[in-house]
């Protein structure tokens, strides 16, 4: 079975592609975004960002760790998932150390690669629901670039045009790890399913250390609706996915 009659392989790497291009678009958005309102400005964006923090949460407790806990040995999804918290921990620190802020988009990137990935493997076994993983992958990454962009460029010394060039190279990674899941991965279901629980350990970390407080603002309702919002996007895939 096929996608729009095309090869399969070809399928999966143009679907990883599109997913990928949401990516530089929520940057953009996040570069062009302006309200009258300050106090408006400021809401808004924070209902953004903990839109992407829900979406990160739903692909946590419905993606990522439900499908390495099917793909490898308990032990091996448990060590890989707090080897991911610690690995995470220690990038934080190294982080603040230095006075950088990327903590949003390393969360992006463990979103979507290990799922770009997994969109791989799926596309000859399952092509409607890798399809319906890439359109998942899109809609998450559109918030989620928005809210890297927002943290990264505060207080940044690299110019707005490299930082950008940075988000780009995002888009042709998602092909790149849709053929690693397709020609390697397919056959090593416990490494996949090692990297999908070590992911989860590090954007678990990441939310709640940086996206979640980041989000924070008094008397304003709209972000923790926001959050809502974000894993009720993820819930829906995981329900019309059965």
């Amino acid at each position: 079975m096929t996608l729009f009659g095309l090869d399969p392989v070809l399928t999966g790497l143009l679907l990883a592609t599109l997913a990928g291009l949401s990516v530089p678009l929520g940057a953009t958005l996040a570069r062009i975004e302006h309200l009258k309102s300050r106090q408006l400005d400021l809401e808004v964006q924070n209902t953004i960002v903990a839109f992407g923090g829900g979406a990160l949460f739903s692909a946590i407790a419905l993606v990522l760790v439900p499908e390495a806990a099917d793909r490898a040995p308990a032990l091996v999804v448990m060590a890989s998932f707090t080897a991911g918290g610690v690995a995470f921990l220690i990038i934080d620190w190294a982080l603040a150390r230095r006075g950088g802020k990327a903590a949003q988009f390393l969360a992006m990137m463990l979103d979507y690669l290990p799922e770009a990935m997994a969109l791989g493997a799926l596309i000859t076994a399952d092509p409607q629901a890798a399809l319906l993983t890439a359109i998942l992958i899109t809609l998450q990454n559109l918030p989620e670039g928005f809210g890297a962009w927002r943290e990264m460029i505060q207080g940044s010394h690299t110019s707005k045009r490299h930082l950008f060039l940075l988000f780009a190279l995002m888009v042709p990674l998602g092909p790149a790890a849709a053929a690693v899941g397709l020609f390697v991965l397919d056959g090593a279901p416990q490494v996949l399913g090692a990297i999908m629980a070590f992911a989860a350990g590090g954007i678990l970390y990441i939310l709640f250390q940086d996206v979640a407080p980041g989000a924070h603002q008094d008397r304003a309702y709209g972000p923790a609706f926001g959050a809502v919002l974000g894993f009720g996007l993820g819930l829906a895939g995981h329900l019309m996915l059965g």
